[in-house]
């Protein structure tokens, strides 16, 4: 796939955003939150995301180590995006794929990763 450009946003449409990134790095996590959400990541530098709307429409949910900060809207509570600092230390955003406009989850192959363990 590379990296393609995308609007996405939350289930509302108050929280909207455009990002370039490549669909084909996806990951899906078994932590305690992501387990539960179901979200289907993929990650950007922070520099080709935009946010379009909701600045001041978003609520951040810390756990864990707090290093990603979990953005979701405050209306309808989706998480569509979170930001955080990747091991190099590249500002990173980790977009939720099922977000994204016209993207369907069933044609993505993540990695899954093992937040459990940690």
């Amino acid at each position: 796939m590379a990296v393609q450009h995308y609007s996405g946003g939350c289930q509302c449409g108050a929280v909207r955003y455009e990002v370039d990134v490549d669909l084909d790095r996806t990951a899906v996590c078994n932590c305690s939150r992501c387990g539960k959400l179901g979200s289907i990541f993929a990650f950007a530098p922070a520099s080709a995301f935009s946010l379009s709307s909701g600045d001041g429409r978003t609520t951040e949910y810390l756990f864990n180590t707090g290093k990603i900060h979990h953005l979701f809207c405050t209306t309808c509570g989706i998480e569509s995006y979170a930001l955080g600092t990747a091991p190099d230390g590249t500002q990173t955003v980790a977009v939720n794929a099922r977000c994204l406009d016209g993207v369907d989850p069933k044609s993505l192959h993540p990695m899954e990763h093992d937040g459990a363990s940690r």
